[in-house]
C-alpha cells in the first residue's frame, strides 16, 4: 500500500509545485484534482485541464511525476452527476468523461466522482435515474480499463435540508452501485458521523475498493443532542455546518486507523491511501495546509509496509 493525497487542499500550487514538495516529505502517490476551472469553489482545484489534456501534457506530467519517484492514483473530480439542472447534469457527465480519457493517456486506473442527487426527487427516483446515467460513463471507462469510483461522501450540502445529497453513503447503497458497474473510493470519516462501523462496513466489500482515501473525524455528542442527525436547521448559514462533527487529518480525530489499515491488509487492498486534507483547523494558510499533512503521514506511515 501506498501513502498519498488528494492536491486539492493546495489549489494556488502548480502539480509541479506539489509534487515536490510531497516527494520531500515521502509520499508516494497524488490523487490529482481535475474540477474544470469555474472559479473559486470549496473542496476543489485544477492541476490537470481535463478537457484539453492530450498526448503532450500527458508526457509532461508522466515525466513530472516519474522524476519525482510519484504515481497518480487517481483522477479526481467529485461532482452531482444527477444535478437537477439538465444543463448543468450534462456538463458534468461530459467533465466525467473527459477525465476518463485523461486518465487513459496516463495510465491511472481509477477515475473518482460522486453519484450525486436531484434533490427534487426521492432516492427510489434518484437510484432510477442513475441507472441510465452512469451505463455510458461506465461503458466508456471500461473501454480504456479506466475504473469509476464513488467516494461515500454524504455531500448534506448539496441537499436544502441536510440529507444526503449523494447516494453512496451506505452498504446498501454500495452493492446498487457495484450492479452498474461502479467500484468504491472508500473514506471511514463519513461513515463515523453516519453511525456505520467503517471496518465492519468496509470488509464485505474490499475487493471492490478500487482506491481509498484517508480523512479523519471529530464529533461533539452534546451538539447532536441539540441538533440531532441532520444537523443545524433554524440557522445554518453554511450548507456545509452541520454543527456537531468537523472533518480532522488523520490521527486527530475518532477514526481508528490501526483497525482500518490492518483490515485493508487482511482482506487483500493494496492500493493507495490518499491523505483529503479538509481539516479547518490545520487548513487555510499554506503552512497550516501543509503542517495537516504531515500530521497524516506521521500518523499512518508507521502503519503501512515499507
Amino acid at each position: 500500500m501506498k501513502l498519498g493525497f488528494l492536491t486539492a487542499c493546495l489549489p494556488d500550487h502548480s502539480l509541479e509545485e506539489i509534487a515536490s514538495w510531497a516527494a520531500d516529505e515521502g509520499f508516494e502517490a497524488l490523487e490529482v484534482a481535475a474540477w474544470p476551472a469555474l472559479g473559486q469553489r470549496p473542496f476543489t482545484a485544477t492541476h490537470i485541464v481535463a478537457e484539453s489534456f492530450g498526448d503532450q501534457q500527458a508526457e509532461e506530467v508522466s515525466t513530472l511525476l516519474a522524476d519525482r519517484r510519484l504515481t497518480i492514483s487517481s483522477i479526481a473530480y467529485y461532482d452531482n452527476n444527477l444535478h437537477p439542472d439538465p444543463a448543468e447534469r450534462r456538463a458534468v457527465n461530459q467533465h466525467v468523461l473527459a477525465c476518463v480519457d485523461a486518465a487513459a493517456r496516463l495510465g491511472v486506473p481509477t477515475v473518482g466522482t460522486f453519484i450525486g442527487r436531484d434533490w427534487n426527487k426521492s432516492v427510489r427516483e434518484n437510484l432510477k435515474e442513475a441507472e441510465e446515467v452512469f451505463k455510458p460513463l461506465v461503458e466508456h471507462a471500461g473501454e480504456w480499463q479506466v475504473k469509476l469510483v464513488i467516494e461515500n461522501c454524504v455531500m448534506e450540502g448539496w441537499h436544502p435540508d441536510g440529507y444526503p445529497g449523494n447516494l453512496a453513503y451506505s452498504p446498501e447503497l454500495w452493492e446498487w452501485m457495484f450492479s452498474l458497474g461502479l467500484y468504491l473510493n472508500f473514506d471511514p470519516s463519513h461513515l463515523v458521523w453516519m453511525g456505520i462501523d467503517p471496518v465492519t462496513a468496509m470488509i464485505p466489500y474490499v475487493d471492490r475498493i478500487a482506491h481509498a482515501q484517508a480523512k479523519d473525524i471529530q464529533l461533539f455528542p452534546e451538539k447532536r443532542d441539540r441538533y440531532g442527525w441532520p444537523g443545524i436547521a433554524v440557522d445554518r448559514e453554511d450548507p456545509w455546518d452541520v454543527g456537531w462533527w468537523r472533518y480532522r487529518v488523520p490521527g486527530l480525530g475518532e477514526v481508528d486507523w490501526n483497525r482500518v489499515v490492518d483490515a485493508l491488509y487482511e482482506h487483500g487492498y493494496d492500493g493507495v491511501l490518499s491523505v483529503e486534507h479538509e481539516d479547518p483547523v490545520w487548513g487555510v494558510t499554506e503552512p497550516r495546509i501543509k503542517t495537516g499533512l504531515r500530521i497524516a503521514h506521521r500518523t499512518l506511515r508507521p502503519l503501512m509496509v515499507a
